[in-house]
Parts: C-alpha cells; structure tokens; sequence
C-alpha cells in the first residue's frame, strides 16, 4: 500500500495528513510544514480543501474515507466520537455510558487520546465530567481554539 503526506497550515500551527489511494490514515499537528507528496490521491486533496473549509468556518461536518488504525473498543469510542454535533461537547463518561460500557470512563479517555485523525474525528469535543477542558494531544489551548472556533461558527 503506498502512502502519501500532505501538509496544511492552519491557525494552530502546521498539521501532517496522511492518506493511502483511497482514504485518510491519520491527521495530526507537526512541528513543522514539509512539502507535501506530489501527485496526492484525491482522497488527500479532497481532505485538504475540506479541513480549510473547516478552519475558514464554511464546513461542519467531514465527507471522507478514514481507516484509522487500533483496536475494536478504540474504534467504537472514535465512531462515537464522530457523533458528537459540531459546537457541542460531550463527556467521557457520557460516551462510556453510550458505547455500553458506563465504568469505562478511563478507557474511552485513553481511546479518545489515541485518536490518529484529529478534527475530523472530534476528540477535541470531548471534556471532563465538571466541564473541563482535559488533556489533548495537540496542546490544551488547541483543544480550546477548536471548541470555540466552532461555537463561534455553530449558527
């Protein structure tokens, strides 16, 4: 299978999306922009114009191929994830308690931090019980960025 990177820079700093011919691997922020691949898949273009459209506040929700990797309790918290309305966060309790599973409010936070296609599967919408922001991979005051770059375009 070959793989493809291309690189996007958004307000919050350079992010790397990794893609194969037909779907999106992961999606994570970079310490720096590399040049992307040439002759990208269109997978890859089309997840590049629709996370601009996302930062540019135009888009709400994702229409891509992902095939993210990890185990079966991570991709039911990720796909649950990906149910949470754009604007709106969610506990990780909350989704243990929807995924069947309401003692494993640890686990899904583990998952949720596993996440290998940030933004388009919004774990960054997920906070702690009281209403906290929790941890976030790509930096607490991302996590932060996001929630309200959406809520300031969730109308």
């Amino acid at each position: 299978m070959s793989i493809y990177k291309a690189f996007y820079r958004s307000p919050l700093g350079a992010i790397e999306i990794v893609g194969s011919q037909d779907s999106i691997l992961s999606l994570e922020f970079v310490d720096s922009e590399q040049a992307s691949d040439v002759d990208l898949p269109f997978c890859l273009k089309d997840g590049l114009k629709q996370i601009d459209a996302y930062f540019k506040g135009k888009r709400k929700e994702f229409s891509l191929k992902l095939d993210p990797s990890g185990t079966k309790f991570q991709k039911s918290v990720w796909q649950q994830l990906g149910r949470i309305p754009y604007g709106s966060v969610t506990s990780y309790g909350k989704i243990a308690r929807i995924i069947g599973q309401p003692t494993a409010s640890r686990a899904v936070g583990s998952a949720n931090g596993k996440n290998p296609i940030a933004i388009i599967i919004p774990c960054h919408r997920v906070v702690g019980s009281d209403g906290n922001l929790t941890g976030y991979g790509g930096g607490l005051w991302r996590k932060e960025w996001l929630i309200k770059h959406e809520k300031d375009h969730c109308i």
